[in-house]
């Protein structure tokens, strides 16, 4: 499924604010934490607990939300579909980006093992 540019559009002038609770909820339901989501979350994008509440509290849109991140080394093992799409094959960096972390709070709540979902490497 080929992303459109109106897709691409919509998705970077969402709100982390606006979709944070969502994730929240979703892994919370399935028995996970908040400290495991932001667990992810770090580990996707750098950030901690801290720098996460601030872009909350400045209504980051996601394109700022991942411009002023540092992306893992590791994001690109993040495979699978989400919400329709193949994230590997994503071709609007962004929309990827965004995907990735849909990917890993979609893993949190199915339960997978930490050490699955952080791509940590198996000795």
């Amino acid at each position: 499924m080929k992303s459109t540019a109106q897709h691409d559009e919509r998705i970077a002038h969402m709100t982390f604010a606006s979709v944070y609770p969502h994730y929240v909820t979703k892994v919370e339901k399935k028995g996970r934490t908040k400290k495991e989501l932001h667990q992810v979350i770090e580990w996707l994008t750098g950030y901690d607990d801290q720098k996460i509440k601030a872009l909350i509290g400045k209504n980051a849109t996601f394109e700022t939300f991942f411009q002023k991140a540092s992306l893992n080394p590791n994001a690109g093992l993040i495979t699978g579909v989400i919400c329709g799409y193949r994230v590997e094959e994503i071709e609007n960096p962004l929309t990827q980006q965004v995907r990735y972390l849909d990917k890993l709070v979609d893993e949190l709540a199915k339960g997978k093992k930490m050490e699955k979902i952080l791509r940590v490497p198996k000795n």
